[in-house]
Parts: C-alpha cells; structure tokens; sequence
C-alpha cells in the first residue's frame, strides 16, 4: 500500500503547499472537552444534521431558533416526553421545517439519547471512549440507535461535535479505489473493515488524526 507520506505529498502540491493543506484539515476537540459539552447541544447538532438533509444549511440554520423552541432547547428528557398531540402540533408549526418523519425520528432519538446516557453516563463519554481504530463500529451503533442518521449523516454528525474520524465521502471513495483499498462503494462489511484497516496503518505510520487523513485523501485525488 502507498505510504501516507507519499499521498500528503502529492496532497501537498495540489492544495498549493504546506500551508495551504494544513488550513484546509477539520478542527477536533479533545476527549475533555468531547466529555463536558452538554447533551442539548449534541442533540441539537444531531437534530440539525437530520432537518438539513437534502436542504440549504443556511436556511435551516436561520430557523434554527425556532426549532430550539419547539423542541425544548433540545433538552432530550423533556423531547422524550412528548405526546402524539405535541408532535401533531408541531406540524402547523410555520416557523419550522414540517416534515413529519423526521419530527417522529426527532422524537425517538430523544427516546434513544436518555437510554445511552443511562448506559455511558453521558454521550460525551460514549463519544470520546470509542476507539479511533474502531470508528466504523461507531457509526453502525449511531445507525442502530438512532433514526435518520445512516449514511454519512452519522460520521458528519460526530465530525460536526469534534470527535475524530473518517467520512466517505466521494472524493475519499474514489481515493480508496484509487489506491487499491477497495472497489465500487465501499459499504459491505467487508470493505469497511478494509477501510478501517487501511486508516489505521496510516494513522499508525504518521501519527496524523483519522480525521486529517481522510481530508487529505479527498485533496489527494486533486
């Protein structure tokens, strides 16, 4: 397999050098600050993720203050406790975006979050105790848990609260086809264990975050 050096170098060139590559890495919080951020702001960030699917973000985010107030401040206790005429209600709310599956998937990743944070304490403890040469795992068991967020909407989620990873995205896809790591889409369970392994050597061999690899991958194709 091509060394990470040779694909940062090459990576390097097409962002316009050193400097250029560096500015365009994802920023990553640390395992304490991951820990300490409240459960209403990951809830918030994963309810946003789902409502702007397929949607201008910037519209979605400027009726974002009316979706913190029809769901509670995204405090996940008191989401959870909302009835069938809470959820009927919010479809005549104008102020936000009414689409009733994803309200009901609101609702039940409401349901979904108590549980975990029964289970880890927190989901900042669920998040940062996760292994990095695992993260394929983690996003399975958001897909599981939750509704809504398969796909890359999982990895954009925890990429969107700091926590370090890979996204598959078109660029990493044809990347790793490129390189040999696999071919066509890479969703098997087969291709993403080839996947992981594959980011775990480079990871090992230049200390560089999952999350930097993957975004050089992407630069690499040019």
């Amino acid at each position: 397999m091509i060394s990470y050096e040779e694909i940062r170098a090459t990576a390097e060139e097409n962002a316009g050098g050193v400097k250029a590559l560096a500015a365009r890495m994802p920023e990553l919080k640390s395992d304490a600050d991951i820990r300490n951020t409240p459960s209403a702001v990951y809830f918030s960030a994963m309810s946003f993720r789902i409502f702007s699917s397929g949607l201008n973000q910037t519209m979605v985010r400027t009726k974002w203050p009316a979706f913190e107030k029809a769901f509670h401040d995204f405090e996940p206790a008191k989401v959870a406790f909302m009835s069938e005429d809470d959820i009927a209600a919010l479809m005549d709310n104008t102020a936000i975006i009414r689409h009733l599956g994803k309200i009901r998937a609101t609702h039940h990743n409401a349901l979904a979050l108590v549980a975990l944070e029964k289970e880890y304490g927190s989901i900042g403890n669920y998040l940062a105790d996760w292994p990095l040469d695992d993260i394929t795992g983690l996003y399975e068991d958001i897909k599981s848990r939750f509704k809504q967020l398969g796909g890359n909407s999982g990895p954009y989620f925890v990429r969107m609260m700091g926590k370090d990873g890979f996204i598959m995205t078109p660029d990493v896809v044809s990347a790793l086809n490129q390189l040999g790591v696999g071919s066509g889409k890479l969703t098997s369970k087969k291709d993403r264990a080839a996947v992981q392994e594959a980011f775990n050597r480079w990871h090992e061999e230049s200390g560089a975050p999952y999350a930097h690899i993957s975004r050089t991958l992407a630069i690499w194709t040019g």
